[in-house]
C-alpha cells in the first residue's frame, strides 16, 4: 500500500463511514473479478457498453430513462478509474467515497463528516487523539529537554545528544525542500489561460529557500559544537550562518517593501502594452516589482496593501534580530559583562514598534473611514462641515454618496483593525512577560528554565484535554429520542384534566353531517302532535318567516341563517357570556361544597388582621 493511503486511512479512518456502499461496485459494474487485467477491463467495458449505452437501449425499443443515463455514466467512470493503476489502488484501499475526497477535497460534506465521526469507533478516534498528542510532544519536547540541560538535570550530557529532535526536524524540512524541487513545474490549471499562467513556484524561489535552510542548520551545528567544546571557533565565526539566513530574507522583504500597487491600466499605460500580452520572463518581472490590483479600492487592494504592511514589520524584526545577535556576540566573545536587559533592547524596541504600528493602522483607517463619510463617527457634525461637504461635492461632481453596503464596509474595516490592535496588544504583552522572565533567567535567577515554558505547556495541555473530550464525548444524537415518552405523559395528563387524548383525530363537522343532523331535527318536530292551544295560537299568529338556523362551514365555521342583525348580535352575546356563566356557577358550586375548608380559613385571617 502507498505512503499516502495508508497515512490518509490513519488519520481520517473515523471520517469514513463503516457502511458499505449502497450502489454498485466499479467491479459489478463492469462484471469483472476485482483481479481483473486491464485486457479483461477494456473489453468488459466494450461489453457493458453496446448493453448499457442509451442510444443501444433506444434501439431496442426500451424507453432511456434519466437513471439508465447516470448507470452508463457511473459506468464509464468505473473504467477510468480502474483503467489507471494508481486510482485503482486508491479505490481498492479506501472506496469510491474515500477516493474522491483525496482527489477533491472541497466536494467533503461536513454534516457526512461529522455522522460518520459521531458513529466511528473508539480505535478510530484514539488514533486522531493519538495525532494531536504526537504534534503536541514534537512541539514541545525539543524547548523542555533544552530547559532540563541548561537546569543541570542531564549531568555531563552533550548538547549534540540533547538535540536530537532538532536534528530530526531538519531532517524532515530537508527532504520537504528536496522533494518540492524534484517534483517539477507546476502544471497550469485548466481554468487559467495559458497567457495569464506564472508559476508560483518558481524553480530559482525553491533553491533559494533550500539554500536558506541549509544555512540555518549549518548555524545549529555549529552551535552545538561550540557548547560542547569540540570547536574552538570564535562566536562570531559561529554565528556567520546565521547572519546570511538573515540577509537573503531583508533581501526578499526589502524588496517588498519597494514593490508598487498599480491597477492593470497603470501597468498597460507604462509598458505600453497588457499584462496578457507579455511573455513569461516579463510576467516574472512584473510579479517581482509591481502588485496588480483591479481598482485602488475594495479587498484585493486591501490585501495588497496588508502585504506591504507586513513586510515592513518583517523588516523590523529582521533588523532587530541582528542587532540582538550582535550585542550577544560582543558580550561573549569581548568580555564586556553587559547586563543582560541592556543586550536585550533591540527586543523591547521591536515589540515596541509592533504595537505602534498596529495603533497607526487603526488610526489611518478611523481617518480614511471619516473621509469618506463624516457621520460615521460624529453622526451630530457641524453645520459647517456639512456646507464645505457640499461645495467639495460640486468641485467634483464625479463624487457619489456611500451606499448602506459601502458603509457597512467601513464600518467593518474599522471594527476588524480595531481588532487587529487587541490582538497585537496581548499577544506583544504577553511575550514581554515572557521575555523578562527569560532576562531575569540570565541575569541568575534562582527559578528553574522551566518556568519560562510553562504557559506554554499549559495552554498546550488545556488545548489537548479540551480536544481529548470532543473526540472521545461526540455522540450522534437521535432526532427521535424521548418525542413516544413525551406524547404518552401529554395523553395522559389531558386524559386526567377530562379532555381525552391528543391522538383521537378529532375533526369538525362537515356541511352534509350539518345538513343531515337538521333534518333530523325537523322530522322529529314535524312528528310531534300539537294540542288544541297551541293549534288556535298558531291560527291567531300572523305567518313568520321560518326559524333561524345554522350550518357548519370548515374554513368559516358556525353561519346562521334566516336572522337579523338584532338576532346575530344577541347570539354572539349568549356566547360570548356563557363561559362567563359557566365560570360563577363552577365558583359557586366549589364554594357551597368546602364550606368547612374556606370559614376556617376566613376566621383566621379575620384574627391575623386587628381590624380595629
Amino acid at each position: 500500500m502507498r505512503f499516502d493511503i495508508a497515512c490518509f486511512l490513519c488519520c481520517c479512518r473515523s471520517f469514513l463511514s463503516s457502511r458499505q456502499s449502497e450502489g454498485e461496485s466499479f467491479y459489478d459494474l463492469l462484471n469483472v473479478d476485482r483481479h481483473a487485467t486491464q485486457d479483461e477491463l477494456k473489453r468488459a467495458y466494450k461489453r457493458q457498453s453496446l448493453q448499457m449505452h442509451p442510444d443501444k437501449l433506444a434501439q431496442r425499443g426500451r424507453t432511456v430513462t434519466a437513471a439508465d443515463r447516470d448507470r452508463f455514466t457511473r459506468m464509464r467512470n468505473a473504467y477510468e478509474v480502474l483503467s489507471d493503476p494508481r486510482r485503482r489502488e486508491t479505490y481498492d484501499a479506501i472506496g469510491e467515497r474515500g477516493m474522491k475526497w483525496m482527489e477533491d477535497p472541497l466536494s467533503i460534506d461536513p454534516q457526512e463528516l461529522a455522522h460518520n465521526f459521531a458513529t466511528s469507533s473508539i480505535l478510530d478516534r484514539s488514533k486522531i487523539f493519538a495525532i494531536f498528542l504526537a504534534i503536541y510532544v514534537a512541539v514541545f519536547l525539543l524547548p523542555i529537554l533544552v530547559c532540563l540541560m541548561a537546569d543541570g538535570t542531564f549531568g555531563g550530557a552533550k548538547w549534540v545528544a540533547v538535540l536530537a529532535p532538532l536534528w530530526c526536524w531538519d531532517v524532515f524540512i530537508t527532504f520537504y525542500h528536496a522533494r518540492v524541487i524534484l517534483m517539477g513545474p507546476i502544471k497550469r490549471p485548466e481554468h487559467i489561460p495559458e497567457e495569464e499562467w506564472v508559476d508560483p513556484l518558481p524553480m530559482k524561489k525553491r533553491v533559494s529557500a533550500l539554500v536558506r535552510f541549509v544555512f540555518l542548520v549549518s548555524f545549529q551545528i555549529l552551535l552545538a559544537l561550540k557548547m560542547d567544546g569540540i570547536i574552538a571557533f570564535p562566536w562570531w565565526v559561529v554565528f556567520i550562518p546565521l547572519y546570511f539566513w538573515e540577509a537573503m530574507a531583508l533581501k526578499k522583504k526589502i524588496s517588498l517593501t519597494m514593490i508598487q500597487i498599480v491597477t492593470h491600466a497603470e501597468l498597460e499605460l507604462a509598458i505600453g502594452k497588457s499584462f496578457a500580452a507579455c511573455d513569461a520572463s516579463e510576467k516574472e518581472d512584473i510579479h517581482r516589482r509591481f502588485i496588480l490590483v483591479p481598482a485602488k479600492s475594495g479587498p484585493v487592494y486591501d490585501s495588497a496593501c496588508r502585504i506591504k504592511a507586513e513586510a515592513k514589520m518583517d523588516l523590523v524584526r529582521i533588523l532587530a534580530r541582528v542587532a540582538f545577535t550582535i550585542l550577544m556576540v560582543m558580550n561573549l566573545e569581548l568580555g564586556k559583562e553587559w547586563s543582560w536587559w541592556i543586550v536585550f533592547i533591540p527586543i523591547f524596541v521591536m515589540v515596541m514598534c509592533i504595537i505602534g504600528s498596529a495603533f497607526q493602522n487603526w488610526v489611518d483607517v478611523q481617518a480614511e473611514a471619516a473621509k469618506r463619510d463624516p457621520s460615521l463617527f460624529d453622526p451630530n457634525a457641524d453645520v459647517e462641515q456639512g456646507y464645505a461637504q457640499m461645495d467639495e461635492n460640486k468641485n467634483n461632481d464625479d463624487d457619489e454618496p456611500l451606499t448602506d453596503e459601502e458603509k457597512e464596509e467601513l464600518k467593518a474595516k474599522v471594527a476588524q483593525a480595531a481588532y487587529r490592535v487587541v490582538g497585537t496588544c496581548c499577544s506583544q504583552c504577553f511575550f514581554l512577560v515572557i521575555l523578562c522572565v527569560l532576562v531575569g533567567k540570565f541575569q541568575g535567577a534562582g527559578y528553574s528554565w522551566l518556568v519560562i515554558i510553562s504557559p506554554f505547556l499549559a495552554a498546550g495541555g488545556i488545548v489537548l484535554c479540551c480536544l481529548a473530550c470532543t473526540i472521545f464525548c461526540l455522540s450522534e444524537v437521535d432526532e427521535n429520542a424521548g418525542l413516544v415518552d413525551f406524547d404518552t405523559r401529554v395523553d395522559e395528563a389531558t386524559a386526567a384534566a377530562g379532555y381525552g387524548s391528543t391522538h383521537d383525530g378529532y375533526a369538525p363537522p362537515t356541511t352534509e353531517q350539518t345538513g343531515q343532523q337538521q333534518q333530523q331535527q325537523q322530522q322529529q318536530q314535524q312528528s310531534v302532535p300539537l294540542s288544541n292551544t297551541d293549534t288556535k295560537a298558531a291560527e291567531t299568529q300572523p305567518t313568520s318567516k321560518p326559524p333561524p338556523t345554522s350550518t357548519w362551514d370548515p374554513e368559516k365555521g358556525e353561519i346562521w341563517q334566516n336572522t337579523t342583525e338584532d338576532e346575530e348580535d344577541e347570539k354572539t352575546e349568549e356566547v360570548v357570556s356563557a363561559p362567563k356563566q359557566e365560570k360563577t356557577d363552577l365558583l359557586d358550586n366549589i364554594v357551597d361544597a368546602q364550606p368547612a375548608v374556606i370559614e376556617p380559613q376566613l376566621s383566621g385571617a379575620s384574627e391575623d388582621f386587628d381590624l380595629d
